[in-house]
């Protein structure tokens, strides 16, 4: 474990990454399911052991056709917005101009700040992390037909740590699939397991990183031996299904995405939920916090 020094006082770092120059993969020291099933939780035992064990939990058809419906407009809405903004929570496609993520939608008024605080899926989220709960991160990614790019293999916990300062392992993000999911247009892949793993990745983290690995992550990404040796242990999983559909996973579940050349676009919504008792410190890479768009710290 290394010791970073702060303003305020010495703090450990348990899950030190981008400070060597050799990759290794590090037991993890936070536990997965923080609360306990009562009988007001919506997520049986048996739910809640899957997922402690996996790292994910797939929900079919979780929001209603109508719900989806007032969703997708408002995504559309924001990107044809987006096209001709130059706001910093509007992301671009490497080499190109396609909106590719929208940050922060949950500040905006209307379906994704009802999302944010929708009574259903706060109830499944404050029972798996134990506590009452702030968004983190809001986002969509877009994902057209024929042109989406891929999002590479990582664990978000690895750049929330170092990058945003979060301490410990007690967030998750939950995909709401606007569109029906395939196995063949990009859908969100996860490794079963990986997030008992930490994986501490190689090379210092450049200033101002955020402005390019949010289009095309180079830092923070695992290495392919290690990466090798989780998929060998566990497989890979790609949760598909109905539009409506949620796929709720730990901070620490290694994922990503292929890129989309069928004609079956895949957007996605993201809401990230941390634990009002995990708030983020100084950044462990010691470089300046995030914009707060990207890391909520208020």
């Amino acid at each position: 474990m290394s010791i970073i020094q702060t303003s305020d006082a010495k703090r450990v770092d348990l899950y030190p990454s981008r400070i060597n120059d050799k990759p290794s993969i590090l037991e993890r020291k936070d536990p997965v399911v923080h609360g306990e099933h009562t009988k007001d939780s919506l997520l049986s035992r048996e739910q809640l052991d899957f997922y402690e064990k996996n790292g994910y939990l797939f929900l079919e058809s979780f929001f209603n056709e109508e719900e989806v419906a007032v969703l997708s407009a408002e995504a559309n809405r924001l990107k044809e917005a987006g096209k001709k903004s130059s706001a910093d929570e509007i992301i671009r496609e490497p080499n190109g101009n396609e909106v590719r993520s929208i940050f922060a939608i949950h500040r905006e008024k209307g379906a994704f700040e009802d999302i944010s605080m929708h009574a259903r899926l706060l109830n499944i989220v404050e029972n798996i992390l134990g506590s009452s709960v702030y968004v983190h991160q809001s986002r969509i990614n877009f994902k057209p037909g024929f042109t989406g790019k891929e999002f590479y293999w990582h664990s978000d916990f690895e750049t929330w740590h170092v990058e945003d300062g979060m301490p410990r392992m007690r967030a998750l993000s939950c995909s709401i699939a606007l569109e029906e999911n395939y196995h063949y247009n990009g859908p969100l892949m996860v490794v079963p397991g990986s997030h008992k793993k930490f994986i501490s990745c190689v090379g210092q983290t450049p200033d101002d990183h955020y402005k390019e690995s949010l289009r095309k992550q180079e830092y923070g990404v695992p290495d392919h031996n290690s990466l090798t040796q989780m998929v060998e242990e566990a497989g890979i999983e790609a949760p598909t299904g109905k539009a409506g559909s949620i796929v709720i996973f730990d901070c620490n579940t290694m994922h990503g995405s292929n890129s989309n050349i069928t004609p079956k676009s895949r957007n996605n919504v993201f809401m990230v939920f941390n634990s009002v008792e995990n708030k983020l410190q100084e950044p462990f890479s010691g470089k300046k916090p995030r914009p707060e768009y990207i890391g909520t710290r208020e």
